[in-house]
């Protein structure tokens, strides 16, 4: 792996979550792997063993992953070994992503999320905002 030194004046970060990784310098291996499951309900209704990742076969199925056969050549000529950023501003990272400062030989990002929307018929919404608004 070649060696480069990065020098950064400034970073600012404002938040980092779900198994995101911010790294500043050289690594071999970087692996981040992230889960969830975001229920949208009209009706504020919760119960107690919701969340089973089991439940869901998009948590457990394979991703498909095709390595790349192709036979290429490539040069790299680093004049200088030193990377210089003056100022780096960054919202946020969520979701298994990496905010990296320096060189990486392997890195295997993964994030899988089921979205579930529940919207009551209408009739069990008019009466359960009658209900709310008493």
């Amino acid at each position: 792996m070649f060696q480069r030194t990065a020098c950064v004046d400034r970073i600012k970060v404002d938040s980092i979550i779900f198994s995101s990784i911010f790294q500043i310098g050289d690594s071999q291996q970087i692996q981040a792997n992230s889960k969830a499951i975001a229920v949208q309900r009209e009706a504020e209704i919760f119960y107690d063993n919701e969340g089973s990742f089991s439940a869901f076969s998009i948590f457990s199925e394979a991703i498909p992953f095709t390595p790349v056969d192709e036979i290429f050549t490539s040069s790299t000529q680093n004049l200088n070994p030193v990377l210089k950023v003056r100022n780096i501003e960054i919202i946020g990272a969520a979701s298994s992503s990496v905010i990296h400062l320096g060189n990486s030989c392997h890195i295997s990002m993964e994030a899988r999320v089921k979205h579930i929307r529940q919207l009551l018929p209408r009739e069990e919404l008019n009466n359960y905002t009658n209900h709310m608004d008493r």
